[in-house]
């Protein structure tokens, strides 16, 4: 059975309702998949980062290709995946003014949200992911991969001594009945 054509512009309606409901995408650059919160404006992804407090946008350059894929918000599958054109924007200009107003307005938790976009300016990128083709032919495996390294870490045991002290009972607290 034969597919049908659905029409050049198929792809890029999936790519753009797809990467606007999602809230995080993964992006992979010259470097490992990152899963990056974004916003989408006219046409593409926008991303702010590499700057203090910020997400990393590393192997992500002006110019370079990267390949973003798309996971569903409930299920968490892979809804599609595309090619992009990067480019930085330059602090101020008109095209980075109107992307640091849209990603203002979805930065959660900034502690400094009054001076944000002149920090932006000073110590952050601001890409543009622009969609180049949509890859329709999604491979068959997971494509999962070991985490990166982290200085996070799991809950450790309580050492003995702290455990004793915290979860100690407390033995002037127990009533005690005289009876006369």
């Amino acid at each position: 059975m034969t597919e049908p054509d659905l029409g050049p512009g198929l792809g890029q309606v999936l790519v753009e309702e797809a990467t606007k409901k999602s809230s995080l995408i993964w992006v992979r650059g010259s470097g490992p998949d990152r899963a990056l919160w974004h916003v989408w404006h006219e046409g593409a992804a926008l991303l702010v980062g590499d700057g203090p407090g910020e997400q990393p946008l590393p192997g992500l350059a002006d110019g370079a290709v990267a390949e973003v894929t798309v996971r569903s918000k409930d299920k968490g599958g892979r809804l599609v995946a595309w090619t992009a054109a990067v480019a930085e924007l330059a602090p101020h200009s008109e095209g980075w003014e109107t992307a640091v107003a849209e990603l203002k307005g979805k930065r959660l938790n900034a502690p400094d949200a009054e001076v944000m976009t002149e920090r932006w300016a000073r110590e952050c990128r601001v890409l543009r992911l622009t969609p180049r083709d949509a890859i329709t032919d999604l491979p068959d495996s997971s494509l999962a991969a070991a985490p990166l390294p982290t200085p996070a870490t799991t809950r450790q045991p309580l050492p003995a001594p702290l455990g004793r002290l915290l979860f100690r009972r407390d033995k002037s607290n127990k009533r005690t009945s005289k009876r006369g």
